[in-house]
């Protein structure tokens, strides 16, 4: 059986992540996160090791230690420096660590040569979130977006590291320390290879597909609403919350990996369908954003962007400016989606929410509005909506447009991908509407209806 057999894509429940071992008692984890001399960071070095420990215990492993360590310089070799190494040794082989560790961009060679000096398997900060979104990844889709990405990352790092291949080969790979022998490396990589182009094509049919789809979508009535955040924001929550939908929410980092949409009804009584988004993060591994940059494309069609932020988390201005990093990778921003903030969690801020208690808080940049809201209590979604209307209304253009008679398909056409305002009573000449028209159905409305349009609000 070849190594990388399609059974393995859809059949076997987590091939992309094998960088852990869980299968029996929780991986005995170190955790170590570098603060280095001169190294500029919009999070400070507490709220960074707060979200390394949030990341470990999102695939709940047994953190038995969790510590800074001051880097003055860089090191080629091991990142660190060679004392901070041998210190770690010793405590490894003390709290018998399996697995540590860094918070870190690691080249091969730094990873090989902390593995060596330490004397256990070392993963970087990359190779965590990879092995969190291989857990998680529950469609298709997302399994075949998580293992090019980690395959990607695996490239270049087969040497003394304990692999999806070595599993699959069956040749016991029971323990962090072993690894393919040093004839199988070329083998390896060259069905590294062509397995990286197969998922690579058959992504390209799901992007062709996706494509499709939003092109039925901008055939329909509804406008489209993503959900944005910071992983852990309360996204989902939120979600849930408005929707009534099931989708999975708990307090764990990269909850939700997979888009899901639901109908929602605004308070006028304007539908729209509402997206939830996977979660962003500081540094977020660049083969991820482009593997899932086909889910994230859902966002770049939206009408209207909300933008969720825990505003509980004391490093919650930081974290947003990360998401708008992210949003501006996509060519997305203000200018062309308007973006309400939707300030989750005041629940946790001990205050009465009735009485402004954010007035030190400001938006991230330009936004169409802020609503502080509370997924767990519901306190502000009303409000919430409201903004979704509001920001969906100064979009749109309202047109007083007449239809003859003989024309019965185009009043269709107005209920199908306009917002009758109104409806003059009919005359011999037929029947004149109001309507609001969003952007993406302008230029289609302009052209069907061109010479009827009596007046617009612009």
């Amino acid at each position: 059986m070849n190594d990388f057999d399609d059974e393995d894509e859809a059949g076997h429940k987590g091939g992309p992540q094998a960088f852990i071992d869980r299968r029996e008692a929780p991986t005995r984890a170190g955790l170590v996160c570098p603060d280095v001399r001169g190294q500029i960071s919009q999070h400070t070095i507490e709220a960074r090791k707060a979200e390394f420990e949030g990341l470990a215990e999102a695939i709940r492993l047994d953190v038995i230690f969790s510590e800074v360590i001051k880097v003055r310089e860089i090191k080629p070799s091991t990142f660190i420096g060679g004392g901070h190494a041998a210190t770690l040794a010793e405590r490894v082989k003390a709290e018998d660590i399996d697995l540590l560790l860094v918070d870190a961009s690691l080249t091969a060679i730094q990873q090989r040569n902390l593995e060596k000096e330490t004397g256990t398997k070392v993963l970087d900060r990359t190779a965590l979130i990879l092995e969190i979104f291989g857990e998680r990844a529950a469609t298709r889709e997302g399994v075949l977006q998580v293992e090019l990405a980690h395959l990607n990352y695996q490239k270049g790092r087969l040497v003394r590291s304990w692999t999806h291949l070595e599993r699959q080969r069956g040749s016991g790979g029971s323990g962090f320390m072993g690894g393919p022998g040093e004839t199988q490396i070329e083998s390896d990589r060259r069905q590294i290879a062509d397995r990286i182009v197969l998922l690579e094509n058959r992504l390209e049919k799901v992007k062709k597909t996706r494509a499709q789809q939003r092109q039925k979508r901008e055939g329909t009535p509804y406008p489209v609403v993503a959900i944005v955040g910071y992983t852990n924001a309360g996204k989902s929550s939120i979600f849930n919350k408005m929707t009534g939908a099931g989708v999975f929410a708990e307090d764990l980092l990269f909850a939700t990996l997979d888009t899901t949409v639901r109908k929602l009804e605004l308070p006028h009584g304007r539908e729209v369908m509402l997206s939830d988004t996977v979660g962003f993060v500081a540094d977020l591994p660049t083969d991820l954003v482009a593997a899932f940059r086909a889910t994230l494309e859902e966002v770049i069609d939206a009408d209207v962007i909300l933008h969720v932020r825990d505003i509980a988390n004391p490093d919650h201005p930081a974290q947003a400016l990360d998401v708008l990093k992210v949003l501006g990778d996509l060519g997305v921003s203000a200018e062309t989606i308007p973006i309400i903030e939707v300030w989750n969690k005041i629940d946790l801020l001990g205050i009465d929410p009735d009485q402004d208690p954010l007035a030190g808080v400001s938006p991230a940049g330009r936004v169409a509005a802020s609503v502080p809201v509370s997924a767990k209590t519901g306190h502000g979604l009303d409000t919430l909506k409201l903004a979704v209307e509001s920001a969906l209304a100064d979009k749109s253009r309202t047109y007083h447009v007449h239809v003859p008679h003989s024309a019965g398909s185009d009043i269709g056409w107005l209920h199908s991908h306009s917002e009758v305002i109104s409806r003059d009573e009919p005359n011999e000449n037929g029947s004149g509407f109001v309507v609001r028209v969003e952007p993406r159905h302008k230029t289609a409305f302009l052209e069907r209806f061109n010479g009827r349009i009596e007046s617009s609000d612009a």
